[in-house]
């Protein structure tokens, strides 16, 4: 059954229906058409088109149809619907009967799969942050395994100077933290409800969209209508993010492929990623890796194919559009694919390391270390390095490394070169000089996972000679535990909605009955709801936080409880890292917390101040728990990086 065939005097033709249909495509999004249903009805009784009862009862269907879907996705495919919308539309009526035909009343398909869309991007770009989270965390593993295995680094696939694997390993986390800030810039900027605007030109019943919105889980609804319905730019951003993102996993790739060649022999693949040949039994073949290389073309591909199909379209919607998921839902399974691919790769690979040893050795890697020992001589670089071509090409000539001639030889190219010319040009002199910040010296090892982890006091210190491995370890734990951290947050941590009020009482109340934090009314949180943040395992809320505003620039932390059955779990400090990195987006200055747990906050970045230097109104505003020793609850404050996330 048709939903707009009442204008036309005959039925599409079953060639015509098979090009226009989209539930082979869409069905994907019936959780999410669904929940904007049951989010529309509850609007829609807000103006008085549904009544109490109806609304009870839609909402009823509603969450029994989203139950068989999520127990069987797949029984919608035997539908003969148009689309999604048409498919959860046509069960509903037959759940409701009229009931179920006053649910589209003032909205629009148009509307309705611009929410159901971004609403599926959003949860699952929740999805792919966690797998960017297990991929970095899979490459720190490997980093740490290999911490002080040498390897030759390489310009122009030419061996140049050497490296250790650790720092190798530490290139792609960078990158991969690039692609989760990009994520989470293109999630922010999804994070609006375009249910409400209509077929283009909004909807003519009063409702208010920004409690729909939060209702929903947005932190706000859209401003245009016309903007509203005819938007892909998440999808784009997706597009773009998963392309970035797959154009790093292919350099991880194509370097391992090579470094597990043959003529290279410095990893071998684990047989979990790795298959052989039909034909010679010898072969093992780094199949996983060159996947990963080929399917990158594949997600460029879905978005070039996106950016020609919006790219002259006019406003508003047009039903080109409809090609926005096919592609979009092939890159994001792809990508995530592809890092959950890495992942066990990282996890199985072997090193050579008596291999990568020897190559870094070959090949007068050592050479630039000769110049800067000339240039320590009081030597131009210029003429230094002219001197070391010299050298190198005698080296070739004999077949020998540079540091296999003897001091009488080396001073036949410059007389300044004296006995302590060898302690320059061995491996752990190359690679310990490497103390400038982004080095392969242990010593920026360590600043380096401390930037990971976000410890900015040990990235402004100086830290001279290299640390133990009793330090590496310690910088590893704790980046660990910021990934962790990372995952509860990318899994569990949302913006609070209405429908979450009761259980938000209830948490404060619970923890306020026990003196850990101060009472709120249960009007008070309705009122400050959209400053509330949640915590969920399994769907339901354990956690709560709040950020206050007081003014431009500085907020404070409010009202932070766990149920007890979630401690120890990472939720707490994945409510803060959220609101933290809320502060960051809403370009805040200063995050402050009063608090009688100062150890938690300090694990954050927060540090202690004076009580007494805040202002009157903030104390006023926080007044002393009766069941608290008022010297034991201290100040502490945060100061947002503007230069990245907080």
């Amino acid at each position: 059954m048709a939903l707009w065939g009442g204008r036309f005097k005959e039925k599409a033709s079953v060639q015509f229906k098979k090009f226009n249909d989209s539930l082979p495509v869409d069905y994907r999004m019936a959780v999410q058409d669904i929940v904007g249903s049951i989010a529309w009805a509850e609007a829609l009784t807000t103006v008085d088109v549904l009544s109490q009862d109806e609304f009870t009862r839609l909402k009823a269907a509603l969450l029994e149809l989203k139950a068989s879907v999520e127990n069987d996705p797949n029984q919608i495919l035997a539908s003969d619907a148009e689309d999604i919308h048409s498919w959860v539309e046509i069960n509903l009526i037959e759940k409701t009967g009229d009931l179920g035909k006053k649910l589209h009343t003032g909205r629009s398909r148009n509307d309705q799969v611009a929410t159901d869309l971004k609403l599926w991007c959003k949860e699952s770009g929740g999805d792919i942050l966690f797998a960017l989270v297990n991929l970095q965390q899979a490459l720190l593993n490997l980093a740490e395994r290999e911490s002080n295995t040498v390897l030759p680094g390489y310009t122009h696939l030419q061996r140049a100077q050497p490296v250790t694997f650790g720092h190798w390993c530490l290139a792609y986390v960078e990158m991969f933290d690039r692609d989760i800030g990009r994520l989470k810039d293109t999630l922010y900027r999804a994070d609006t409800s375009p249910l409400g605007s209509g077929a283009l030109a909004g909807t003519a019943y009063p409702i208010d969209r920004d409690l729909l919105a939060h209702n929903l889980g947005f932190r706000s609804a859209t401003l245009n209508s016309l903007d509203a319905v005819s938007d892909r730019d998440h999808v784009l951003e997706l597009l773009s993010n998963a392309s970035i993102s797959m154009m790093h996993l292919s350099r991880f790739a194509e370097d391992l492929v090579f470094y597990n060649s043959g003529e290279a022999g410095f990893v071998e693949m684990s047989d979990l990623v790795s298959s052989g040949s039909s034909l010679m039994p010898q072969k093992k073949n780094p199949d996983a890796c060159e996947l990963i290389r080929g399917k990158a073309g594949r997600v460029m591909g879905s978005l070039a194919g996106m950016m020609v199909t919006m790219k002259a379209l006019p406003l508003a919607y047009n039903k080109d559009m409809q090609e926005d998921k096919e592609g979009l839902f092939d890159a994001l399974d792809t990508w995530q694919e592809c890092m959950e691919m890495a992942v066990l790769i990282a996890d199985g690979l072997k090193v050579n390391r008596a291999r990568t040893l020897a190559a870094a050795q070959q090949g007068y890697a050592n050479s630039t270390e000769l110049a800067d020992y000339l240039v320590g001589k009081d030597i131009p670089f210029r003429e230094a390095h002219h001197i070391v071509g010299e050298v190198v090409l005698a080296a070739i000539d004999a077949g020998h490394a540079l540091e296999e001639f003897s001091v009488a030889q080396l001073q036949t190219f410059s007389a300044k070169i004296e006995q302590d010319v060898y302690e320059h040009l061995s491996i752990e002199s190359c690679l310990d000089k490497r103390v400038a910040l982004g080095g392969t010296s242990r010593t920026q090892v360590q600043k380096a996972l401390a930037d990971i982890q976000g410890n900015h006091d040990s990235l402004n210190a100086q830290v001279v000679g290299a640390p133990s491995k009793d330090q590496i370890t310690m910088t590893l734990k704790q980046v660990k535990q910021r990934l962790n951290a990372q995952k509860a947050a990318a899994l569990s941590v949302r913006r609070a909605r209405m429908s979450d009020v009761d259980k938000i009482y209830q948490q404060v109340g619970y923890w306020a009955d026990k003196g850990e934090i101060l009472p709120r009314s249960r009007d008070n949180i309705i009122h400050d709801i959209q400053n509330f943040v949640v915590a969920e395992v399994d769907g339901d809320v354990v956690g709560c936080a709040s950020l206050f505003i007081y003014q431009t620039g500085l907020a404070e932390i409010r009202s932070i409880v766990i149920d007890k059955s979630a401690h120890g779990q990472g939720q707490g400090q994945a409510l803060v890292q959220y609101l933290l990195e809320f502060a960051h987006q809403m370009e805040l200055q200063k995050i402050i917390v009063l608090t009688y747990v100062p150890k938690f906050f300090n694990k954050l970045g927060f540090a202690l101040i004076e009580k007494s230097s805040l202002a009157s109104n903030i104390i006023e505003d926080s007044e002393q728990s009766p069941h608290k020793d008022p010297a034991d609850e201290v100040a502490m404050e945060y100061i947002v990086d503007r230069s990245g996330t907080a």
